[in-house]
Formats: structure tokens, sequence, C-alpha cells
């Protein structure tokens, strides 16, 4: 399961004030959402290089298959 404070700390990035002290560290939820979307990427691209048993179709299966991976990389349940 993925560390979501991870994430958050790796959405913290620089922003430029104007002022003289010049940058300050902020929050991006722009980041934030990047990185949770190339997480999904990621279980999907995981999904699709597991072997598949003869007989699964995994044009029907596949959409599943990534559906219930990316669940369990954030621990969400129905």
């Amino acid at each position: 399961m993925i560390d979501l404070n991870k994430l958050a700390a790796q959405s913290l990035v620089y922003m430029d004030t104007g002022l003289a002290d010049g940058k300050e560290l902020i929050f991006s939820k722009e980041k934030f959402a990047e990185l949770i979307v190339r997480e999904c990427i990621g279980c999907c691209e995981s999904v699709i290089s597991d072997p598949v048993p003869e007989g699964v179709d995994t044009w029907l299966n596949g959409g599943e298959q990534c559906i219930q991976e990316i669940k369990q990389h954030f621990g969400v349940e129905e």
C-alpha cells in the first residue's frame, strides 16, 4: 500500500513570492494529483506485465484487474 504522506512530501514545491526573501515552500495540489495519477498508471502497468492464464480474456478482465490493483495499492475498500 502506498504511503500518502510520502506523496504529500513530494508535492512540496518552491513558489516565487516576488518578495526579497525569494521563495516559499508550498503544497501543490496539482503535483499531488499528478503523483496519484502516476501511481495509478503504475498499477495498471503492473497488471499488464503479469502473465495471463490461458482462457482469460484480457480485454474484458483487464479493466477490472486494474481497478482491483489500484484499490489494493491505495487501501480503498468498497
